[in-house]
């Protein structure tokens, strides 16, 4: 079986530092991270997508956590094609132009890639200090299943290499009916590793909760039950605590998964309050109950 590092997309939420989940005592980012990564082995890191990272944070994540701690990265919004904020772009970078959102297709071509090296340059330190997991790419709901997007996966597995970027679908295309198989047998075939997902179904983002490795890494990630998912409220939107119950019935399918490849990161994405960090401490005792170590 191969290992499992379970863990939660965020430890800076507003939410989670008002919830008392930190000990007074972590009064501060830099104790923050240190009592956070004391709890668990592996965080998301979400602000990423949101604007780019610069080296001095990442060195600093690097220098403030210990031996074999994992950060997952997301990608900045700008590399999945979501509309993203002129402001979040390099000052030197940001184009010319009225609007407040722009797509990849608004800049010019040189700025394009600058904005691709100086995002991956920035995880330098983590990568020197093996503590680099996943580059996690989440594509919009517009992002369907077709010749030019599979094109693109393998774009961005050359742009990462020798990172490792694994991919979020949120278009229903890729799973309907055949297109499963084909999209399973495509990630394969090429070693790219596939986000697998719980989250609310029956929306035009709703992916089934397929469980499987397409690569030597998986990646698993809970975004709740939300009854308000479509909301722009983000704390609405993820804010659903999974019950006992819910995470008792995923604790072997983890581990049938894990079997499946070398290692499987699990990220509680229901931040709000503390619920991610209640749940991924009861995930991974329920996972040690599985497999009884």
């Amino acid at each position: 079986m191969g290992e499992i590092e379970v863990g939660t997309a965020s430890w800076t939420d507003k939410t989670l530092l008002e919830s008392g989940w930190y000990p007074k005592t972590a009064d501060n980012p830099e104790k923050r991270l240190a009592y956070y990564a004391k709890q668990f082995p592996i965080v998301e890191v979400d602000s990423t997508y949101y604007g780019p990272p610069n080296e001095q944070t990442t060195r600093l994540w690097a220098q403030r956590t210990p031996d074999h701690f994992t950060f997952n990265i997301k990608a900045f919004s700008l590399l999945t094609g979501h509309p993203t904020k002129v402001s979040a772009i390099y000052k030197d970078l940001r184009p010319e132009t009225g609007k407040k959102n722009v797509y990849p297709d608004d800049l010019e071509k040189p700025a394009y890639e600058e904005i691709w090296s100086r995002f991956l340059s920035a995880l330098d330190p983590l990568a020197e200090s093996g503590k680099l997991g996943a580059l996690l790419f989440q594509f919009p709901p517009w992002f369907g299943i077709r010749r030019s997007n599979k094109d693109y996966l393998l774009e961005v597995a050359a742009r990462c290499k020798p990172l490792t970027p694994v991919f979020e679908f949120r278009n229903a295309s890729w799973f309907d009916g055949d297109n499963q198989e084909e999209t399973l047998d495509f990630l394969r075939r090429h070693k790219l590793a596939f986000v697998c997902v719980d989250m609310p179904q029956g929306y035009k983002s709703s992916i089934p909760p397929v469980l499987e490795a397409t690569a030597d890494l998986a990646v698993v990630r809970f975004h709740g039950h939300s009854a308000k998912w479509t909301s722009k409220d983000i704390h609405e939107k993820f804010g659903y605590e999974y019950s006992a119950t819910e995470l008792r019935e995923w604790a072997p399918k983890l581990s049938n998964l894990a079997d499946k490849t070398d290692k499987t990161h699990v990220l509680m994405n229901n931040c709000y309050g503390d619920y991610a960090q209640k749940n991924a401490t009861q995930l991974i005792e329920l996972l040690e109950g599985v497999e009884g170590d």
